[in-house]
């Protein structure tokens, strides 16, 4: 997407808090390039999967609500039990609304989202611990609801239809309509684009439809990484960013950051121009890979041990 790659670029030549390591970019895409890496198929275990229609509203469900799954210091995290075991994090919240579903919830309604409350959201999600901002999870998905019955014939479908297959148009759809989907940041007076939810719905739908149907877009190549907290705490770890030392730090006393604030917006806008910087690299390497699939890499790489070695930013917001 043209604004929010620009207006990264825009940030990532002001950052004084963050800097992105040229050598460590050339590294990781001959790394890319080298191994073949490929990113993740879809995750047909966690994602619901029925009808194209049903699938494709409650992709829209899930990414509306696909934010902050970090506990407070000292609280367990929140998690469901599949198979016997814990599942934490967005792959739980995938399953949680995935049973959901099989459960007969009318997820995909309209109406129903229309008048969810917070108590009635958490008994749908159930699982161990409490979900942060379950409130303004409520909230986003009432407001989704309430747009589909006035704009749409509460038809989720017609929404995902209006842009006629053009993933950004999509974004900007949603931050238009929905103020939960409005990720956008003001830096040096200047305004600053990640839609990260608004795009990361284009390529969950193309990834759970097949790139078919209401998962055929023409812009894939134009949508660049998911801005959130967990690929800049991968890309710290390869050295692709440094953090001044002062937000270093703050970041490894897992000291929250104020949204919005000059360092957070210089860690996620440096992670958009990262990943574009790494796909040019492991293209000139012989390796062509989209943003979007870079950034399914780098978060899979999260999921693992080996790159927590240090904490990731923290902050609390609807928008990742």
């Amino acid at each position: 997407m043209f604004e929010v790659l620009e207006s990264a670029r825009f940030v990532a030549r002001e950052s004084r808090f963050v800097r992105i390591d040229e050598d460590a970019v050339r590294r990781f895409a001959g790394v890319l390039a080298e191994k073949g890496v490929s990113p993740p198929a879809w995750d047909g275990v966690h994602h619901y999967a029925g009808p194209p229609e049903e699938t494709a509203a409650w992709i829209l469900v899930l990414d509306t609500i696909n934010f902050c799954f970090w506990p407070p210091e000292g609280e367990e995290a929140w998690s469901v039990r599949v198979d016997g075991r814990s599942v934490s994090g967005y792959n739980g919240l995938a399953r949680a609304l995935k049973r959901a579903m099989e459960e007969d919830v009318p997820l995909t309604d309209a109406g129903f989202l229309a008048g969810l409350s917070a108590a009635a959201l958490e008994r749908v999600l159930g699982g161990r611990g409490r979900l942060p901002l379950m409130e303004e999870r409520a909230r986003a998905l009432r407001e989704l609801g309430g747009v589909l019955v006035r704009d749409y014939g509460g038809e989720a479908v017609r929404l995902l239809e209006a842009p006629r297959g053009w993933a950004g148009d999509l974004a900007r759809l949603l931050a238009r309509k929905c103020p939960s989907f409005r990720d956008t940041a003001v830096y040096r007076e200047r305004a600053v684009y990640f839609y990260k939810r608004g795009q990361i719905l284009a390529a969950d739908l193309h990834g759970a439809l097949g790139g078919a149907g209401w998962g055929a877009f023409h812009d894939l190549d134009r949508l660049t990484a998911f801005a959130d907290y967990k690929l800049p705490q991968v890309l710290r770890d390869l050295g692709v960013l440094a953090y001044e030392e002062g937000l270093a730090e703050r970041v490894d006393r897992r000291e929250p950051l104020e949204s919005g604030s000059p360092e957070e917006v210089e860690i996620r806008a440096n992670t958009i121009v990262a990943v574009d910087r790494i796909r040019d690299a492991a293209s000139t390497a012989g390796r062509r890979l989209r943003a979007f699939e870079i950034d399914g890499i780098l978060w899979q790489m999260g999921q693992g041990a080996r790159h927590r070695s240090r904490p990731f930013h923290r902050v609390r917001s609807l928008f990742y």
